[in-house]
């Protein structure tokens, strides 16, 4: 269950900033003239909304989980924003960057070891 919890966390964390990317997109960017349109657009908000709930989310795991198994796993957030990038923006992902997310996978295996 304290994983599923996790795995939302990391899920609405990374939607969080796939909707940040959208709406910065849409608004040609984070500029000081369009400071206040971008804080307040639909997509900015709703992924303000996103780390909200993930917060929540992520009480509820430090609760059950130790600090030391919880935060690391939270990397596999890294690993999901590269498959976003790739397959949601079309970002040209190097062969390092790959190797990183399989290092971070790794890694994650290492720590779920008993």
């Amino acid at each position: 269950m304290v994983y599923g919890l996790l795995l939302l966390n990391i899920l609405f964390l990374v939607a969080g900033q796939i909707v940040w990317k959208m709406g910065l997109a849409q608004q040609d960017g984070l500029q000081l003239h369009n400071l206040l349109s971008v804080l307040f657009s639909p997509l900015i908000l709703l992924g303000i909304a996103f780390y909200g709930i993930a917060t929540v989310l992520w009480l509820f795991v430090l609760s059950r989980l130790p600090l030391s198994i919880a935060y690391p796993l939270q990397s596999l957030a890294y690993v999901f924003g590269l498959l976003a990038a790739l397959y949601l923006f079309g970002e040209v992902i190097p062969v390092n960057r790959w190797l990183g997310a399989g290092i971070i996978i790794l890694g994650v295996m290492v720590i779920t070891l008993k």
